[in-house]
């Protein structure tokens, strides 16, 4: 079977870029896997890519390439969601060379990864592919533009796959799409090369993009209640962001510089969450939680908040890390305390998280996405005829309407009108 991976730019850095590899990867042992990049910025990609993974760049955005050239890389993209935020990094160039792609694509399943990739999914590629839509963030993250924008796209799919079952079921309860299949399918996150752990070093860590929904500053505020109590303690952010400035500043204001630190960026991070002994996670929202995945792959517990969607589904409370309530430091502060303070309940935590992170190993994954192309394949006429009656009980609806026949029943005769026997 060929597979086909959509994505905005292989070439950067990011969650849904790492996975994706990691998939692919994982499929390539049965299948034969490409990676198509809608961009490309540099000469290599950031990640290593398993080379059996063919990669193809379909736009060149270097200045000095013939692609920045061209007259429609200057033109607006019309295909592209205009909601959807990347929108103003699409062009016509990337519009055309994405339907061209899709329509002579000979891949038998093909994946996008993003909503606005989706749509391209859904308006060009062969109706005799399997085309399936990863949704990285949450539904509740789009906006209610967005949403509209998409959901007669997404209808018109084979499935619609979250992170999250919590995500899954406010797709099925609020874009409703029949003989599309909607359900989560986790990240996937190989084994590092780096030993777990020893859950002895004074060291809490962070990771992500230094923004303001992973509430940093939180974070920062509940370290500072710790390094009262445990002044040999450290905290070590890792990230870049538009945030790194003013978290900078308010390590300073607090007086932790000598005890918070914002590391930049690491990729991968496996081999500094390996230097800590707890990694936290401080986030208003979260489509999934890969750091939380990250650092339990090195033994290390993790304490975050219980924001929506992804925490509580990886975090067994208690037994492989703690969850908290979103946004409130004391109770942030406090869970990390407990841990700080029982060295043996820390390192077993460490532990458990280790054994039960392993379910985020590609191979069971790549499985299950092996299961859903045979399900879809199986299941489409089934899905068809789903897809067609509920159609067609819809027109009957408008027309009802439009008649004055109210549902289930027969139109009361006109004076004058012989009822039908």
């Amino acid at each position: 079977m060929k597979i086909a991976f959509l994505l905005h730019n292989a070439y950067g850095i990011g969650g849904t870029i790492r996975t994706t590899m990691n998939l692919a990867t994982a499929l390539a042992d049965r299948h034969e896997v490409e990676i198509v990049s809608m961009m490309r910025h540099r000469e290599t990609p950031r990640f290593a890519l398993d080379a059996r993974v063919r990669l193809v760049p379909l736009v060149d955005t270097r200045p000095n390439g013939a692609d920045a050239k061209d007259p429609l890389f200057f033109e607006a993209s019309r295909d592209f969601p205009a909601a959807e935020k990347r929108h103003h990094q699409y062009n016509r160039l990337i519009d055309t060379r994405a339907a061209e792609y899709l329509r002579d694509c000979p891949a038998d399943v093909i994946v996008g990864t993003r909503p606005g990739v989706n749509v391209y999914i859904s308006r060009f590629a062969p109706r005799r592919a399997l085309r399936i839509a990863q949704e990285h963030l949450r539904y509740e993250a789009h906006s209610k533009k967005l949403r509209a924008e998409l959901a007669p796209f997404y209808r018109s799919l084979d499935a619609v796959v979250t992170t999250t079952e919590a995500d899954a079921a406010v797709y099925r309860a609020k874009m409703p799409m029949p003989g599309v299949r909607t359900l989560a399918i986790p990240n996937s996150v190989p084994e590092p090369a780096v030993a777990p752990s020893e859950g002895t070093a004074p060291v809490i860590a962070a990771a992500g993009r230094l923004v303001r929904g992973k509430r940093f500053d939180l974070l920062i505020d509940a370290f500072a209640e710790v390094a009262e109590k445990y002044p040999d303690w450290r905290l070590r952010i890792y990230g870049g962001g538009a945030e790194k400035e003013r978290l900078a500043e308010h390590i300073e204001r607090l007086g932790l510089s000598g005890s918070a630190e914002l590391m930049g960026s690491y990729s991968p991070i496996e081999a500094e969450f390996a230097k800590a002994s707890l990694v936290a996670v401080a986030s208003d929202a979260e489509s999934f939680g890969m750091t939380i995945v990250e650092a339990m792959r090195c033994g290390v517990p993790v304490v975050s908040t219980d924001c929506p969607l992804g925490p509580a589904e990886i975090i067994r409370d208690g037994v492989t890390g703690r969850l908290v309530p979103t946004g409130d430091k004391h109770a942030l502060a406090s869970a990390l305390m407990e841990l700080m303070a029982d060295a043996p309940a820390r390192r077993a935590m460490g532990a458990a998280a280790l054994e039960g992170s392993r379910v985020y190993d590609p191979a069971p994954i790549a499985r299950r996405y092996d299961q859903l192309f045979e399900e879809l394949r199986a299941s489409r006429f089934a899905r068809g005829w789903e897809r067609y009656r509920t159609a067609a009980r819809a027109r009957w609806r408008r027309l009802a309407r439009r008649f004055g026949i109210a549902p289930g029943r027969r139109r009361t005769p006109a004076a004058g009108e012989k009822a039908s026997a």
